[in-house]
């Protein structure tokens, strides 16, 4: 039998010293949560909270056709970045699926920081290289790195404190190298996960103490509240964001994620260009939507959704009890069909199917 090693981030004995429950996570000894889902979920809808996402990886492309490497492996149109903005995009696998979803830098017309998600990192790594005819120079930074997101409406009071960056004035999707807490060439970024604003910080795993504590320390008058995993899951199922092998994974196109924004046709190929092409003209047979339930229930992941007469039209990829609208909501695949707004869908829990509508996003809305 063999024994997975669990990584632990730079923050692992802080969060362990804040009594924190820590869980295994995408390989890492990660806290679930401090002082309870529901009082993290509303400290950071209310006022500011915490996180601790190291175990996400970032990746560096450095060469004078980086971009070229980007555009081949990811959905989106990189060609479209500036020096200091950032985009959304997934990488495809030659069968139209997504491989993963993530996040692209342009630190410099040569150089970008691909940000994935932390149970994909050797998987993307190696797709990429396996993509990589171009000669770039690829540098897999994630073990060195940490990444903490505040986030909240008073994040930008609390960082401004320790920082000489004016994130005040700091447009979504845009990230300005500077210094905090006295170490320079921070990397900040306005990305977020939470709905709720806020910021993204990277840098080197030997300031993270410093840095952890310094924001919990200027952030106390703003009411700063360490969050964990189960925080972080719910405020983005609120806003109704995809999370990586729960709502899209290998299998699911983005065009039937709801992903087709993110998925440009008219650049050049890229991988799987011409599949999905051909699904945007035919027309996808599924599509994940947003439901509210309408009779009390917990919709769950896996959990069967029916139509009014019992038949099975899809099922639930994430769901939860909203602790913001205090009701169930969740995501899920249906045919497509049933997949407009306003329709009536059953969950079935417990054997009992409750009665659902499919809604538009965000489920949150400040």
């Amino acid at each position: 039998m063999t024994t997975t090693i669990l990584k632990e981030t730079a923050l692992y004995q802080k969060h362990v010293n804040l009594g924190a429950k820590i869980v295994p996570f995408a390989g890492y000894k990660m806290p679930l949560q401090y002082t309870g889902l529901t009082e993290e979920h509303n400290a950071v809808r209310n006022h500011v909270g915490l996180f601790d996402v190291s175990h996400m990886g970032e990746f560096i492309l450095k060469g004078e056709k980086a971009l070229d490497l980007v555009q081949k492996v990811t959905s989106n149109d990189a060609s479209k970045l500036t020096d200091g903005k950032v985009q959304y995009s997934c990488l495809t696998n030659e069968e139209g699926g997504i491989i993963d979803d993530l996040l692209v830098y342009r630190i410099t017309e040569t150089t970008y920081m691909l940000v994935v998600n932390a149970s994909n990192i050797q998987k993307d790594w190696d797709w990429i290289k396996s993509q990589n005819s171009f000669n770039v120079e690829m540098n897999n930074i994630s073990d060195r790195t940490t990444l903490l997101a505040l986030q909240g409406p008073k994040a930008a009071e609390v960082l401004e404190k320790i920082t000489d960056i004016d994130v005040q004035n700091m447009p979504y999707y845009t990230f300005i190298k500077g210094e905090v807490a006295g170490y320079k060439n921070i990397l900040v970024s306005t990305t977020g996960y939470t709905g709720s604003g806020g910021f993204e910080i990277y840098f080197d795993n030997e300031f993270a103490n410093t840095i952890w504590d310094k924001l919990l320390e200027v952030g106390k008058e703003h009411n700063i509240t360490p969050a964990g995993l189960a925080a972080r899951d719910t405020l983005r199922l609120e806003m109704g964001f995809c999370l990586y092998g729960n709502d899209i994974n290998d299998l699911t196109s983005p065009l039937e994620a709801g992903l087709g924004w993110i998925t440009k046709l008219a650049k050049p190929n890229f991988v799987a260009k011409s599949i999905l092409e051909k699904q945007k003209a035919e027309g996808v047979k599924r599509k994940l939507v947003a439901f509210e339930t309408v009779e009390r229930g917990i919709p769950r992941k896996d959990y069967e959704i029916c139509d009014e007469e019992g038949n099975n039209i899809g099922f639930v990829t994430s769901g939860t009890m909203s602790p913001s609208l205090n009701k169930g909501i969740g995501l899920g695949y249906v045919k497509k069909e049933f997949s407009k707004s306003e329709t009536d869908i059953f969950i079935k829990i417990r054997n009992k199917n409750i009665r659902s509508k499919v809604v538009k996003l965000p489920f949150y809305k400040a």
